[in-house]
């Protein structure tokens, strides 16, 4: 009677563990996608950085960029909902402590290291400022705080643009290009990195090495949220933060 209850007792403190996270789609999980449902999706993802990209909005800057980082981020969300049920749940998962943490010190991490890139990169061949930092430097009080806050929608769009791409290259190298996960997924940074970095070349008066170099550095560390946790809120939380720091340090300096 004694051993069995201390086996009991044992088996009893042992805490069962689920599977670990992984990311979507590549492997059929939730859903597994055709080629033409994939080319929805990533035509989907081209039409939402048009928006961005193009769409005039009248009125104050925030609401531009309300407006527009909506559209950039829903219509891809949307097309996703649409073709793979459930796997938006899986992006986008409740923040947790750890998770957190690891977003905060991303986003320490990502402003150090932009700040260091980019001067190296400014003496080596000159770089152009974000238009934004001076239109939030000129706002008044409250107009600062909306801006703020409509830079959500748009680094989530942001995230957004980054992540189904590389889901897409990571399907694309296992199950087309029959490389190994971890190759694929080296490919697959890579690819949303200069996707990611070419999308701002209009932003700094396309300077390509600028682009490349520092918002693609940023890109890459921006990741490592997304990368480790396989949950695109604690990506898109180091980026907030990461550009609320930027943009306030141009908003306190003028």
């Amino acid at each position: 009677m004694t051993t069995m209850t201390s086996r009991s007792a044992t088996t009893h403190e042992v805490p069962t563990r689920g599977p670990a996270p992984d990311f979507p789609l590549y492997a059929g999980d939730p859903v597994r996608l055709s080629g033409r449902r994939w080319a929805v999706l990533m035509a989907s993802v081209v039409v939402a950085a048009a928006c961005d990209l193009l769409v005039a909005v009248p009125g104050p800057a925030w609401l531009a960029l309300a407006l527009r980082g909506t559209l950039f981020a829903g219509i891809p969300l949307l097309t996703l909902h649409l073709v793979a049920p459930g796997t938006v749940g899986r992006l986008f998962q409740r923040l947790r402590p750890r998770a957190g943490l690891l977003a905060v010190g991303i986003a320490v991490a990502n402003v150090l290291a932009s700040v260091l890139v980019g001067a190296l990169v400014s003496v080596l061949v000159g770089t152009r400022p974000n238009p934004l930092g001076g239109t939030i430097a000129a706002q008044g009080g409250l107009d600062k705080v909306l801006t703020f806050l409509a830079m959500i929608p748009q680094l989530v769009g942001e995230e957004v643009f980054t992540v189904l791409p590389l889901l897409a290259v990571l399907t694309l190298g296992m199950s087309v290009l029959r490389l190994s996960r971890r190759s694929s997924l080296v490919l697959a940074v890579v690819v949303s990195a200069l996707l990611f970095a070419a999308l701002h070349l209009p932003t700094y008066g396309w300077n390509v090495l600028q682009c490349v170099l520092v918002i693609g550095t940023a890109r890459v560390i921006l990741l490592i949220p997304y990368l480790v946790t396989k949950n695109l809120t604690a990506s898109a939380t180091a980026h907030v933060l990461n550009d609320w720091a930027l943009f306030g340090s141009a908003a306190i300096l003028g």
